[in-house]
């Protein structure tokens, strides 16, 4: 299973599809074939390693698959189906596909006599899979929501000014979570007064590699002369009446992870509809003082009502201090 990841992992990072090894073993024990998923449109990890072989060379073998076996047709055909029609006996996997639609491999292979063992490795297949599977479990993108501010919490000045709150390794850190995630949002009250472009840049203001899809949530128009109509992926505009429902429809859309950095009121109302998957915090060592507070009102009126995270991370940048955290109950 181990080489399965080691496959797996050969894939894409980010899609819409998830990071799938496959190794197809012999009777006695030998690899026959391997294979890895390498994107949306081509073939799934098992038909990869299937292709690999002779007809009837699978015959009686094991597959060992990082995720269930798919149970769909889309762009690709059904594993289950072609692991059958190879002749394979025995089915080995991590972590059960939790799609509505791609879910049910397992149940598929059984019913035509293939002997399936689930469940081997779980930790480590959930680690590999990562947001693909929060996001699948779901229904929307995984959320992680950022803000810099200072020990006393506090986003900006009293009068409006921002930067720099932090120092550049802070800085530039977030220009890499930027380029992990899928999608960068901003309120669109931040996008007038600040005018982000929502890329990713190097420190000396070069564009990273991998750029998120801008996204900017509010009833406001967009000018036309913003620096995020600039992106160089097409902006895409919310409204923001319903946030879990539109973060659903950018699921729909490919979108598996999403980086919320769009001042106190957007991410106030993430967090507020439970839907802060995780928080990412830039502390700086100073104080400011005043009413620019990084969140806003989040409807707790007593300690009792606290909405609770836990660290999951705390790592020095420069003069600052990265901190993760997740849901309580969380993975």
């Amino acid at each position: 299973m181990r080489r399965a990841f080691a496959l797996a992992a050969q894939g894409p990072e980010r899609g819409i599809n998830p990071r799938v090894g496959c190794v197809i073993l012999s009777p006695d024990g030998r690899t026959l074939a391997e294979g890895f998923h390498r994107g949306a449109g081509t073939a799934h990890a098992e038909v990869d390693a299937l292709s690999r072989l002779a007809p009837g060379a699978a015959s009686g073998a094991t597959a060992v698959v990082s995720l269930e076996p798919c149970n769909h047709t889309g762009r690709t055909g059904p594993c289950a189906e072609a692991l059958i029609a190879a002749g394979i006996a025995r089915v080995v996997y991590t972590v059960a596909d939790p799609g509505e639609a791609s879910s049910g491999g397992a149940e598929r292979l059984r019913a035509a006599g293939v002997e399936v063992a689930g469940g081997v490795l779980v930790a480590d297949g959930e680690a590999l899979l990562d947001d693909w599977l929060v996001a699948a479990r779901l229904g929307r993108p995984v959320v992680t929501v950022k803000w810099a501010s200072t020990l006393d919490g506090r986003a900006a000045a009293a009068d409006g000014s921002s930067q720099w709150i932090t120092g550049p390794e802070a800085r530039a850190d977030v220009h890499r979570e930027r380029a992990a995630a899928d999608a960068i949002i901003a309120g669109i009250g931040t996008v007038l007064a600040d005018d982000p472009a929502l890329t990713a840049r190097t420190p000396d203001g070069r564009p990273l590699p991998r750029q998120p899809r801008p996204v900017v949530v509010g009833h406001r128009p967009v000018p036309d002369d913003a620096a995020v109509r600039r992106h160089p992926l097409p902006l895409t505009t919310l409204p923001g009446d319903d946030l879990a429902a539109e973060l659903a429809g950018l699921h729909r859309e490919g979108v598996r992870s999403v980086f919320v950095e769009g001042g106190p009121a957007l991410a106030s109302s993430i967090v507020r509809a439970g839907l802060a998957d995780r928080l990412l915090v830039y502390l700086a060592p100073a104080l400011l003082g005043g009413p620019r507070t990084a969140l806003d009102a989040l409807g707790v009126t007593s300690i009792d009502e606290a909405i609770r995270y836990r660290f999951t991370e705390v790592v020095p940048l420069g003069a600052d201090l990265k901190i993760t955290a997740r849901p309580e109950g969380a993975r």
